[in-house]
C-alpha cells in the first residue's frame, strides 16, 4: 500500500479550483454574484477570446477595505457566513468563500477596489495563488476584477476548453440569467469590443426580459402574480400560441438565484395541460420567494440545484399561479360572424315572376282532347329500314 502524503498547498488549491472553476463562465458567475451581494446597481462585464485571455468585471458596490483585500483571496474566507446557524438562512448568492481563492490559483488576477470611507483605493495583484503586489491606486467606489490567462499554469485543463465562440456564449448565458434575476441592476455585457447586452436596471422584470430576449418574445407573455402559503410567485409565462419546441426558455429563480427545479417545471407544464399543441412546452421567467430556512442551496457545487423542505407547496403555488394567469389573460380567440339580413323580395308583376314563356291561349273546343287525338292519328310514322332487303342485296353482291 502506498504511503499517505499531505498534498502541497499549491496542488491542493489546484484540485479545489477544479470544483469551482470549470471554464470562463464559472469565473464570471462567481464574480458577478459577489458584485450583487455587495449591493451593486451598475455592473459591466467585458471578455475577449471567449474569456480565456481577458475578463473584466466592474461594479459600483460597497468595495473591500484595504486590510481585507489579502484575506479575501484565502480559502474559506467570506463575509456572508459567521456561525453555523447562518447556513440555515442563506440570503446571499455566494457564501462558501472559495471563489476568489480558486480563481487566483489558476489565473492572473488584478483587483482594484475602494470603499466610500477611503480616500485612496487599493490595487492587488495575485498570480497562481502567489501575491505579487498590494499598493494604493486611484479608482472609483466599487470593485474591478481583471482576470487574464485562465489555466495558464494548468495546460491539461486548458485543452478541455471549447472554441472561443462556445465559451463566449456560455458567458452570455450567465449574464442573461443575472439580468433576469435582478432587474434592479443595470447589466452591461461587452463581447470582443461589441456591446451585446444592456439592461436599464429600472427594477421592472419586463424591461429586463425585453433587453435579453427582444420584442417578439416579450409581446407573447402573460403576467403572473400569486401568493400561496407564504410562497410568492411572480413573473411572466408565454401564451399558448407562443409555446416553444423545447424547455430552453424556462427560467426559474428562487430568492434571486437561478435554479433548476423539476418540481416547478412539472407544475408549469401541468397548468398548461390541454392548452398546448403536441410537442410544445411553455416558456417562462418566474420568480419564487419563500422563507430562506425552507430551502437548502448548499447541495450543488454550482448552487444551481436546491432541496426543498416540502415540495408540495412549491408545486401548488406554481400550478395555481400559472392556471390563474391563463384563465385571466388567455381569452380564446373566437371569430364572430354576423348573419346578413335577407334581401327584400322585389315587387314585380305576376308575369315577371314566372320563369315560363307566355304563349297565346288556345281557343277552347267542346272536346279538349280532340286536337291532340287528331294530331296523333295523322302524324306519319318514321320509315323503318328494311334489314332483310339490305342483307339480301349484300349477299347478291358477293355472287
Amino acid at each position: 500500500m502506498s504511503k499517505i502524503n499531505v498534498l502541497d498547498k499549491h496542488v491542493a488549491e489546484l484540485i479545489a479550483a477544479g470544483e469551482v472553476v470549470e471554464r470562463p463562465s464559472s469565473v464570471i458567475k462567481e464574480l458577478v454574484e459577489n458584485a450583487v451581494d455587495a449591493g451593486a446597481t451598475i455592473l459591466t462585464v467585458e471578455i475577449k477570446n471567449g474569456g480565456t485571455t481577458f475578463m473584466r468585471v466592474t461594479d459600483n458596490g460597497s468595495g473591500i477595505v484595504r486590510e481585507d483585500v489579502p484575506v479575501a483571496f484565502l480559502r474559506h474566507a467570506t463575509s456572508k457566513v459567521k456561525v453555523q446557524d447562518d447556513l440555515e438562512n442563506i440570503a446571499t448568492l455566494g457564501f462558501r468563500g472559495e471563489a476568489l481563492a480558486s480563481i487566483a490559483a489558476v489565473a492572473r488576477v488584478e483587483l482594484l477596489t475602494r470603499t466610500a470611507d477611503e480616500l485612496a483605493g487599493t490595487r492587488y495583484v495575485i498570480s497562481g495563488g502567489e501575491e505579487e503586489c498590494c499598493e494604493d491606486a486611484g479608482c472609483a467606489q466599487g470593485t474591478t476584477f481583471v482576470v487574464r490567462d485562465l489555466f495558464y499554469n494548468t495546460p491539461a485543463r486548458m485543452k478541455f476548453l471549447k472554441k472561443d465562440v462556445t465559451e463566449a456564449n456560455a458567458v452570455a448565458a450567465v449574464m442573461d440569467r443575472l439580468a433576469l434575476s435582478h432587474p434592479e441592476v443595470s447589466v452591461r455585457f461587452i463581447r470582443d469590443g461589441k456591446e451585446t447586452l444592456h439592461t436599464p436596471g429600472d427594477g421592472k422584470l419586463k424591461s429586463a426580459i425585453y433587453a435579453v430576449f427582444g420584442k417578439e418574445f416579450t409581446a407573447g407573455l402573460m403576467p403572473v402574480e400569486y401568493d400561496y402559503n407564504g410562497i410568492e410567485v411572480s413573473g411572466f409565462v408565454s401564451k399558448p400560441a407562443n409555446a416553444r419546441p423545447n424547455r430552453s426558455m424556462q427560467h426559474f429563480f428562487l430568492n434571486g438565484r437561478y435554479v433548476k427545479s423539476r418540481t416547478a417545471m412539472v407544475a408549469l407544464e401541468e397548468a398548461f395541460k390541454g392548452s398546448l399543441m403536441v410537442g410544445k412546452v411553455p416558456a417562462c421567467v418566474l420568480h419564487l420567494r419563500m422563507a430562506y430556512g425552507s430551502v437548502d442551496v448548499n447541495v450543488h457545487p454550482a448552487k444551481i440545484e436546491v432541496r426543498f423542505l416540502n415540495e408540495r407547496p412549491i408545486f401548488d403555488a406554481v400550478y395555481h399561479g400559472v392556471k390563474t394567469a391563463l384563465n385571466q389573460w388567455d381569452s380564446p380567440n373566437v371569430m364572430k360572424l354576423e348573419r346578413p339580413a335577407p334581401a327584400p323580395f322585389p315587387k314585380t308583376s305576376t308575369a315577371e315572376q314566372l320563369p315560363l314563356r307566355m304563349v297565346e291561349p288556345v281557343a277552347q273546343t267542346s272536346t279538349p282532347l280532340e286536337p291532340l287525338v287528331r294530331e296523333a292519328v295523322h302524324t306519319p310514322k318514321p320509315a323503318v329500314p328494311a334489314r332483310r332487303s339490305n342483307l339480301r342485296n349484300r349477299f347478291q353482291g358477293f355472287r
